[in-house]
C-alpha cells in the first residue's frame, strides 16, 4: 500500500485540483480530502493565450510558462498539505498530470506543462509525471486515463454502468464486469464555457440557467452531429478546441439560444456514445464541473431514459475524482502496472507509463 497525492488542472483551467489516495494500485482504494486551488491570474491568462494559438506548443520550449505552471502546482500541494495537516513523511509519491496545452494523438504528440523534477526537489517527495506520453508514442489515443480507477471504484455496483466526466471534453468509461471501454465523447463544457465567457464575461453558465432559457436550433445541432468523429469506433480522443471552429455557427444567435444549442449538442454527443458499447448502461454517474449544470443533467436523463446522477450518489467525491485518479496512477506507475488498455486508449497491449522523478 502506498499513499500518493494527485494533482491535475483540467482543460477548463478553472483551478488546480489536489487529493490523496492510499492504494495497492489494484482494487484496494481509500481516498481522503480533495481541494481546488486557483491559478495566479497571470498564469491563467498566459495559458489562455497559449491555447488560443495552440500550435505554439508543438515547437516552442515554453520554459517560462512551464515554470509558472509548476510554481502554482507546487504552491497548491503545499497548501493542501498544510490545510489538511498531513505529514509529508507519510506521503510516498505525488502524481503530477500538469496542464494539457496540446493533444494530437494522430501525430503521436501530447504535451502537458509541468516540471516534475523541480517539484520533487522542492517538496522532497518523489513525483510521477508524463502519464500520457508513452501511450501516445505507442499509437494510443492518450486518453481517457480514468477507466482503471473507475473500475476499482465500481466494484460491487449494479452493471453495466457508465461513468461520465463532464470537463472541457466529455469522456466515458463503460464498465461491465471485466469489460472496460473508454473514449472521449465530444465537447462537454468547453464550447459552452467559452461562449458564455465571450458573450457575458462569466466563466460558465451557472446551473445551465442561460441554456435553459433559450431555444435549441435543431438544424445546427444536427449539423454538429454530422461529423465523422461520432461514428468512429472507440477508443478515440479529442483536443479541447477541436470543435471550436465549427461552433462559430452559433454566433448570430442570441445569448440564450446560443447556449441552449451548444448544451443540446453536448447532450446529443453523449447519447451517441451508446453506439460504441455492447449494452445500454443501467445508470450514468457524472463527474466533472458539468455535473453541477442542472440543465445538462436533466436533459441527458430524459434523452437516455435512465438515472443520470452525480458521482456523489455512489459515495465518490466529484470535485476530487480526477486528482485521485493521478494519485492512483502514480502508484500503478511505480509498481509497473498498466495505465491504459487496448479498450481504453487503443494501445496494442496493456501499457504502463509515467516518469518517476526521484529525490536526492
Amino acid at each position: 500500500m502506498l499513499t500518493a497525492i494527485g494533482v491535475i488542472s483540467g482543460t477548463s483551467m478553472d483551478g488546480i485540483d489536489v487529493s490523496i489516495v492510499t492504494s495497492d494500485g489494484r482494487d484496494t482504494v481509500s481516498f481522503g480530502a480533495g481541494t481546488s486551488y486557483p491559478y495566479r491570474e497571470t498564469t491563467r491568462r498566459a495559458l489562455q493565450a497559449l491555447i488560443a494559438e495552440a500550435q505554439r506548443a508543438l515547437t516552442e520550449p515554453l520554459a517560462e510558462l512551464e515554470a509558472e505552471v509548476s510554481a502554482d502546482h507546487l504552491a497548491a500541494i503545499r497548501r493542501f498539505i498544510a490545510d489538511h495537516e498531513l505529514d509529508p513523511a507519510r506521503i510516498d509519491l505525488v502524481g503530477l498530470h500538469g496542464q494539457t496545452v496540446y493533444h494530437r494523438p494522430q501525430q503521436r504528440f501530447t504535451r502537458q506543462l509541468i516540471d516534475g523534477p523541480a517539484v520533487a526537489a522542492a517538496l522532497g517527495i518523489p513525483t510521477v509525471d508524463r502519464f500520457r506520453y508513452a501511450d501516445v508514442a505507442a499509437g494510443g489515443e492518450g486518453a481517457p486515463f480514468a477507466p482503471l480507477y473507475h473500475r476499482a471504484l465500481a466494484q460491487g455496483m449494479e452493471q453495466p454502468v457508465m461513468v461520465l466526466n463532464l470537463g472541457g471534453v466529455g469522456n466515458v468509461t463503460y464498465i461491465d464486469g471485466d469489460a472496460v471501454i473508454a473514449f472521449d465523447t465530444g465537447p462537454a463544457s468547453a464550447l459552452l464555457d467559452d461562449f458564455v465567457l465571450r458573450r457575458l464575461g462569466r466563466p460558465y453558465d451557472a446551473e445551465g440557467a442561460l441554456a435553459a432559457s433559450g431555444r435549441v436550433h435543431d438544424d445546427l445541432v444536427a449539423a454538429f452531429m454530422d461529423n465523422p468523429f461520432f461514428g468512429r469506433p472507440a477508443p478515440k480522443s479529442l483536443d479541447r478546441n477541436d470543435f471550436h471552429r465549427r461552433a462559430q455557427v452559433v454566433e448570430p444567435l442570441s445569448d440564450a439560444d446560443g447556449a441552449a444549442t451548444l448544451a443540446a449538442f453536448t447532450v446529443e454527443s453523449l447519447v451517441a456514445a451508446l453506439r460504441h458499447v455492447p449494452r445500454a448502461p443501467r445508470r450514468w454517474l457524472v463527474g466533472g464541473g458539468g455535473r453541477l449544470n442542472r440543465h445538462l443533467m436533466t436533459r441527458l436523463s430524459r434523452r437516455l431514459g435512465v438515472p443520470v446522477e452525480p458521482v456523489e450518489a455512489a459515495g465518490w467525491d466529484g470535485d476530487a475524482l480526477e486528482a485521485q485518479l493521478f494519485a492512483y496512477l502514480a502508484i500503478r506507475s511505480v509498481k509497473g502496472l498498466p495505465l491504459s488498455l487496448p479498450g481504453t486508449t487503443g494501445v496494442p497491449e496493456p501499457l504502463t507509463g509515467g516518469r518517476l522523478n526521484r529525490i536526492g
